[in-house]
């Protein structure tokens, strides 16, 4: 991955006024069109619900929307914020961005939509009560009924029980949420502030899509209680079964490292009756799937059967009369009726498609400013003999129109230029849930509108309007970038508004380990030309900061200035929010940084942060300064290390096939989180490892999964790796050996240094181990009755050396500033001769 950005973090999503937003334009293959075409004579709707991106079930995704045909969607409680990353070195909201995509990704892959609530994905949690409490449980529960009454689903489906059996909190509290969400958007009395936008709805029944522990189906006991459906069964319009489908699409949460072998052949799924009405053989019985549930629509669904049955695949165009026929009928309707705006979208659709109409607006730069000048070249095929006017084009969100009567020849584009400005009021491309402050457990959405969404609206659109037979269509494409990529070929990214100075801190956490003043690099970049002004630091008059400001100027766009400060904390402990402010010669005041995250299998993701940074002053003292480290999935320690005074070399696969002597200059090498689940050629250098321990050296081991990894020798002896872990990050700490020398050199640990930790204690605690492994604290989550957990760290000396495992979360508690993280993270990775 190339994750860029003139220092600093941020983040971002973007919901187009099309389904596929900075993705290549869809087209529809004969076969897809067919499918569409029955499609429109289906009127129903299945919604999934479960907690994480990843959680669904892509299969009954794929054979819902691609067999079944009914409006299909994934309700995600959140979006995977405090999962692992095996891509990146992405955390928290960052983490969540890439994860929002990725579904997105899926979706367009098994042909369902995507909503989000804003509950934050805190970590693993061990009850529903707790997920329920941290994340709000009447907000969100408010944000599934608005989701329930926009898209009106006849079933709702969930993927996990509403118990321990879920094995994860957040997952059984999911479905606590969709049985009481089931209720209370038929109930006119809940959240009545939606009902101004939506009505109640009812649906039909609740079922829950039942499993296994090890998600291998089997056979609910009551026969009675439950419908089976095979997911197997192959599509030959589209040459792939629905479970072959299903594996394309989790292969996309590549972060989570779920890349899926496709299936074929038979598989039965039961989905058991959880509340309303029991269906008895089928998921949708007692449920109208024809036009019938909408009064008036008999001639409109006799017409769209004709269509389907003299679809020409070799010629979809020849669908073209009885199509506009269907869509005057379909005008001739109510207006208001959900399902009659829904249909007259996907005729619509199939009508551009059996037109081969192919239209695109795209900038010749990926990113402008408010008021600034953007030139978008708009272009327009029609691969068809069939008779199309265009007749105007329109910018949204950008005054520019044009009208014309220009008729389309067959496969021959036409270009349309226009240069447009920004309008000044358009806000930064920042994504909507991230706008706001968080809090532990939910984003802060003031828009109801937004609630659901998975991602922003364009910030600039064009509409195009075409002339069909006497009847005017108007289709909406987002303004993007195009460029072709001497690899990959052509690619699309979304288009950004970004502030007119953008400005970086040089990293997010400053430690202060002592006294002495600290450079602090800012790095200013121009969005637009000439500009200029001053920037300043801003920190409590405590701190103190040279020089006040300093003046900069920009003449040329992407332009970039570096400029330094010394920053003086205070004699005591102290824990202060870093500003960079910039003030422009025009009178705006501006602080907002820019990151770009840049993944081959999502859309490029670019955000604007505030560009503050955390200022931590600590006493804490390190014992040996070079380091050694390989990167595993990804993280953040080698930069927090720098920050106290460790020189830290990131050891490369051919430093790592160099002898001991090499590794002898390293006062302590460690492996980064996940390196033995994804470091493949570390098993044939661990024993090299192990002799640089025996000779001398520390070795620090941080956390690994407990499956796939590459070796079963980590250690110097035998410890065997589980799921166990401690999720409150407050959970007590006990030390089993006060006076061991981890706890007193070269820093003094006391229970004092496990406060403000984030997120959690440790995950992947061991939980057996060699008796020669001294295991020196233990910890467990409040309430649990079972014993705690004393092997998420243990220490062996081997040789001359030391060995060190720890599940503990160091690599969230560094990034995040926790002092005394820090000063027990630098007593771990202490040579052995301190002691």
């Amino acid at each position: 991955m190339k994750h860029t950005g003139i220092y600093a973090a941020v983040l971002l999503a973007g919901l187009l006024l099309s389904n596929a937003f900075a993705q290549t334009p869809k087209t529809y293959p004969a076969g897809e069109i067919q499918l569409a075409l029955k499609k429109l004579n289906v009127v129903g709707t299945a919604l999934y619900m479960a907690a994480h991106p990843d959680d669904e079930n892509t299969a009954m995704l794929s054979y819902l929307a691609k067999n079944r045909l009914v409006r299909t969607a994934y309700l995600s409680v959140t979006r995977g914020d405090g999962g692992q990353n095996l891509i990146g070195a992405e955390q928290a909201e960052l983490l969540g961005v890439i994860r929002t995509q990725e579904l997105l990704q899926a979706r367009r892959t098994d042909g369902a939509e995507q909503f989000f609530t804003s509950a934050i994905d805190f970590g693993f949690s061990k009850s529903t009560e707790e997920a329920l409490s941290i994340w709000g449980k009447e907000k969100i529960l408010s944000e599934a009924v608005w989701v329930i009454r926009n898209i009106k689903p006849d079933v709702i489906i969930t993927r996990f029980p509403p118990d321990s059996r879920a094995g994860h909190g957040q997952h059984s509290a999911s479905s606590v949420l969709a049985a009481e969400a089931f209720v209370a958007a038929a109930d006119a009395k809940r959240f009545p502030e939606q009902l101004k936008y939506v009505q109640p709805w009812q649906a039909r029944r609740i079922v829950w899509n039942s499993y296994n522990p090890n998600f291998n189906n089997t056979t609910p006991p009551k026969e009675n209680d439950y419908v089976t459906v095979n997911l197997g069964d192959y599509n030959a319009l589209l040459g792939k079964s629905y479970t072959e489908i299903a594996a394309e699409s989790r292969s996309m949460h590549k972060s989570q490292g779920f890349g899926s072998a496709r299936a074929r052949g038979n598989r039965i799924d039961y989905l058991r009756h959880t509340a309303g009405e029991q269906g008895a053989k089928d998921l949708f019985d007692g449920v109208d799937l024809s036009w019938k549930r909408i009064p008036g629509s008999s001639r409109l669904s006799k017409t769209l059967q004709q269509a389907l049955e003299s679809f020409k695949p070799e010629n979809p165009s020849a669908s073209l009369p009885l199509l506009l026929q269907a869509y005057k009928q379909i005008q001739q309707l109510p207006t208001d009726n959900y399902w009659i705006s829904v249909k007259k979208k996907e005729l619509e659709e199939v009508i551009a498609a059996c037109a081969g109409l192919w239209y695109e607006a795209n900038a010749t730069a990926y990113a402008s400013t408010p008021s600034g000048k953007l030139k978008v070249n708009t272009s327009i095929v029609k691969r068809s003999d069939f008779p199309v006017n265009v007749s105007q084009i329109r910018f949204v969100g950008a005054q520019k129109d044009t009208a014309m009567a220009l008729p389309l020849k067959n496969n021959e584009t036409a270009t349309f230029p226009f240069t447009i400005e920004v309008p000044a009021a358009t806000i930064f491309t920042q994504p909507y849930w991230l706008r706001e402050p968080l809090t532990k457990g939910t984003f802060q959405v003031k828009d109801l509108q937004l609630v659901g969404k998975p991602e922003n609206e364009a910030p600039i659109g064009v509409e195009f309007t075409f002339n069909l037979e006497g009847q005017s269509f108007t289709w909406t494409k987002p303004v993007t970038y195009k460029w072709t990529d001497p690899v990959q070929g052509e690619l699309y990214r979304p288009l950004e508004i970004r502030p007119q100075v953008m400005v970086n801190l040089a990293e997010k956490v400053y430690m202060f380990p002592d006294q002495s003043a600290k450079t602090v690099e800012v790095l200013l970049k121009a969005g637009k030309e000439n500009v200029s002004g001053e920037v300043s630091l801003e920190l409590p008059s405590s701190w103190k900061v040279m020089p006040a400001s300093i003046p900069f100027e920009l003449k040329k766009h992407a332009e970039e200035m570096r400029v330094s400060f010394q920053v003086t904390p205070p004699a005591y402990t102290a824990s202060e929010t870093l500003k960079a402010i910039i003030k422009t010669s025009s009178g705006l005041s501006l602080s907002r940084g820019i990151l770009t995250i840049d993944y081959s299998h999502i859309p490029v993701q670019t955000l604007f942060p505030e560009a503050t940074a955390k200022a931590v002053r600590a006493d804490m003292q390190i014992a040996g300064k070079q380091i050694g480290y390989i990167m595993g999935a990804g993280d953040d320690v080698p930069a927090s290390l720098r920050q106290i005074g460790y020189q830290v070399t990131l050891l490369s696969d051919n430093d790592l096939q160099k002898d001991t002597d090499f590794l002898s200059r390293f006062d302590a090498i460690i492996a980064g989180v996940r390196a033995y689940n994804t470091q493949e050629r570390l098993k044939f250098y661990q024993p090299k490892l192990l002799q640089y321990v025996n000779n001398g050296g520390t070795l620090l081991i941080q956390y690994n999964v407990s499956n796939n990894l590459v070796t079963d020798e980590i250690g110097p002896y035998p410890f065997r790796l589980s799921r166990e872990r401690v999720t409150v990050e407050e959970a007590p700490v006990t030390f089993l050996k006060p006076d061991h020398q981890v706890f007193q050199l070269p820093n003094k640990i006391t229970p004092k240094d496990f406060e403000g930790w984030v997120q959690e204690r440790g995950l992947y605690f061991a939980d057996s181990l060699d008796t020669r492994y001294e295991t020196i604290l233990t910890t467990k989550d409040p309430g649990e009755k079972e014993k705690a957990q004393p092997y998420g760290l243990f220490i062996s000396p081997y040789g001359k050396g030391r060995f060190v495992y720890t599940g503990y979360a160091f690599f969230r508690q560094l990034p995040a500033g926790v002092p005394g993280a820090y000063r027990f993270f630098a007593n771990l990775i202490a040579r052995k001769e301190a002691e």
